[in-house]
């Protein structure tokens, strides 16, 4: 038995909890220590509540979150310890990094101005301030950002691989419907003039004079069988138009040998073919060959008796096949009306070997007509653009096929589409990732360099005593007559009165240098600071 799963509210009221104890508890050490100041409990009260606001906020507003507990450090310092964690998770729950970054620099403008405008703060007490909001502030923002970052170049992965699996699958189920889309519309080619045949040969038998009633009615019955038969083969298979659609026409089976077979079953076909037309090549011959055949069934079918002339010329780079039936003399057999679907299929085999078809009645009969190329690069289509013929329109398999191709409800965007969009959102993740990366350790390093920059020129103007001017101080000269710089480095903490600090310049620190002692107003010893 599984144990129950705790609800995610649950959890994140959890998560929260621990948050504000782990950021208090620097605050509330503090404040239950002794020596306590004046108000210490409304002190302490208030900067707890301060922080549970703080986490109150900062799953929805991270960046407020983060004002709050800078401006908790003005009043207690131990915020300080508070202000990574909620920098970290500022970069961690905030989409943007324009408003983040305009907060740390109005900090950062405001904080030099208050203390070396108003406080008059010495520059290495403000060193010290802006490498705290550097290093406690931006650099954890930055780490926050970059694991944001790595987290949805992961969930891009995941997206970009499940795509690319939905691709593969989509890709076997083309070729399984392309290959059985292939298979059937070879069997309606090729059983559905067998069957028209051998409805002609049934009706040829039902008037033979000499043939008793009762075989008679035999015929009949197997010529309404084999139309039935016909039909539901039209039913099961459907209208199919496949690209390199292959045949199960008997192999190397010609023109005239399909000829010869139309008129074994009792057509009256005259062929009338150029000699020189049997070398075509293959694309060509075997539309040639569909020609003939689907036009001769159609002639068997809803022209019963009617002569027929198949002719078949080859001039002037080009094949043009046609076959023309008379009117029926006794009319159409009885059977269900045509779907014209066979011409369909036929239209679309001549257009992929890059000819055209024209079929329609002419004079009380019927005309097939087409024209192919001999040297023509054959039509492409592409079975997944919505505007190929035959795609995505119903009838058959022909239909499953354009329907099981499309997987986003009807977008017309097919998984193709979708895994490029995947890629292109892992490539644009990866950059991302790899951007944050060298922002979250280049722009500290950047801005520390020119925070120093900033902190040099402070520290080090009017306090520098070069080495030849320490070298031409003389031990008990006066002090106003050493030609000293105007204003001292910050002494050293335990420091012995009456010394005075210089610094050399060193960068970026500017630490003190040289120590000088004077008594009465003399120099009475100089030596160099060890570093």
């Amino acid at each position: 038995m599984e144990p129950p799963r705790i609800p995610p509210s649950v959890r994140r009221r959890a998560g929260d909890l621990l948050l504000w104890a782990v950021v208090a508890a620097p605050v509330a050490y503090a404040g239950l220590t002794p020596p306590w100041p004046r108000h210490a409990v409304a002190l302490l009260a208030g900067s707890l509540a301060l922080l549970g606001l703080a986490v109150a906020l900062g799953r929805r507003w991270p960046l407020a979150a983060l004002l709050a507990v800078v401006f908790g450090s003005l009043v207690d310092g131990n915020f300080v310890f508070a202000i990574p964690v909620f920098s970290y998770l500022a970069g961690r729950r905030s989409a943007g990094a324009g408003r983040v970054a305009a907060v740390f620099a109005a900090i950062a403008v405001a904080g030099t101005a208050v203390n070396l405008g108003l406080l008059g703060t010495n520059p290495e007490t403000w060193f010290l301030l802006a490498s705290v909001l550097l290093f406690a502030g931006v650099f954890p923002w930055l780490l926050g950002r970059m694991r944001r970052q790595q987290r949805a170049l992961a969930e891009a992965g995941e997206r970009h691989a499940e795509a690319e699996e939905r691709e593969r699958r989509a890709a076997v189920e083309r070729v399984r419907l392309r290959e059985r889309a292939r298979i059937a519309q070879d069997m309606h080619d090729s059983l559905g003039h067998d069957l028209s045949l051998i409805a002609l040969r049934a009706a040829a038998l039902e008037l033979a004079a000499d043939l008793p009633p009762a075989h008679r009615s035999a015929a009949g019955e197997l010529r309404a069988s084999v139309a039935a038969a016909t039909e539901r083969l039209h039913d099961i298979i459907g209208v199919l138009r496949e690209e390199r659609s292959g045949s199960l026409r008997p192999a190397g089976e010609t023109v005239a040998e399909l000829v010869d077979g139309a008129r074994d079953a009792g057509l009256a076909v005259d062929l009338r073919a150029d000699p020189d037309g049997g070398d075509l090549p293959p694309l060509v011959a075997h539309a040639v060959h569909r020609v003939v055949r689907e036009a001769l069934t159609n002639a068997a079918r809803y022209a019963p008796g009617a002569p027929v002339t198949v002719t078949v010329d080859r001039a002037g780079g080009e094949v043009a096949v046609s076959v023309v039936n008379g009117p029926a003399p006794d009319g159409p057999l009885p059977g269900p009306a045509s779907h014209g679907s066979g011409l369909l299929a036929l239209r679309e085999r001549v257009r992929l070997a890059g000819g055209v078809l024209d079929a329609g009645p002419r004079g009380g009969g019927f005309a097939v007509t087409a024209h192919l190329p001999l040297t023509a690069a054959p039509a492409v289509v592409d079975a997944d653009r919505p505007d190929a013929p035959g795609a995505g329109r119903s009838g058959g398999l022909a239909g499953s096929a354009g329907d099981g191709l499309r997987e986003d409800g009807g977008s017309g965007r097919g998984p193709r589409d979708r895994a490029g969009d995947a890629a292109r959102r892992l490539r644009e993740a990866r950059r991302r990732a790899r951007r944050s990366l060298l922002v979250a350790f280049g722009a500290p390093a950047g801005l520390a360099l020119v925070l120093a920059l900033v902190y040099y020129p402070l520290a080090t103007a009017g306090a520098v005593l070069d080495r030849s001017g320490y070298e031409r101080l003389r031990l008990g000269a006066e002090r106003a007559d050493l030609g000293l710089p105007r204003r001292q480095a910050d002494p050293p903490a335990g420091s012995a009165p009456g010394c005075e600090f210089y610094t050399d310049g060193n960068f970026p620190f500017a630490e003190p240098t040289w120590r000088l002692c004077f008594t009465d107003g003399r120099l009475v010893s100089k030596e160099r600071i060890a570093q």
